[in-house]
């Protein structure tokens, strides 16, 4: 297994050994140190800009678990099947996944195998689910597609409401959001 923890303290390295960069793009390196300083971030980058790389690093450099709220789960899957690819250390927890697929995934939280959970928004609705992550070490909070919590736009999902009671109830570093579309 590729040992992710002896590059929790360099995100050059991350970046160029898993995913094959060998530099940051414009203001990536800049994002990624605000949220390791534990500042929160909003960012607004172009599509294809490299925002998921700007919450992937921190998440793998981190000791707990990271999680992503992300409100589509063919981008979930995506993002989840490329950072498996050394080693298994992301998982997605959604509409598609059953009550057996779900434990499995519990049960490599716990052991620590998993630093980054990506999240479908309507997640943060079930008491039960958020009340289990309670008692993990978490890290940070990322919102992916952060656009989707506007009221005005035709992408609105009112589950995006819920992350302000997510976020106040569980303790975070820091939460982080990021959208191409303002």
């Amino acid at each position: 297994l590729f040992d992710f923890f002896s590059y929790m303290n360099n995100p050059t390295t991350i970046l160029n050994d898993i995913f094959g960069y060998s530099s940051f793009r414009l203001d990536q390196e800049e994002i990624i140190n605000s949220i390791l300083a534990n500042k929160n971030v909003l960012a607004i980058l172009p599509t294809g800009g490299g925002k998921s790389i700007c919450y992937q690093i921190p998440a793998l450099m981190a000791e707990g678990l990271s999680i992503v709220i992300s409100p589509l789960i063919a981008l979930m899957k995506d993002q989840v099947d490329s950072l498996n690819k050394k080693s298994e250390v992301a998982a997605f927890i959604n509409s598609s996944l059953e009550f057996r697929e779900i434990e499995k995934i519990f049960n490599q939280i716990y052991s620590g195998t998993i630093k980054l959970l990506y999240l479908a928004p309507e997640r943060l609705e079930n008491n039960l689910f958020v009340e289990r992550l309670s008692k993990i070490n978490l890290e940070y909070l990322f919102i992916d597609e952060a656009h989707c919590i506007s009221e005005w736009g035709h992408n609105f999902r009112p589950s995006y409401t819920k992350i302000k009671d997510f976020k106040n109830y569980l303790t975070f570093k820091n939460i982080a959001a990021f959208t191409a579309t303002a």
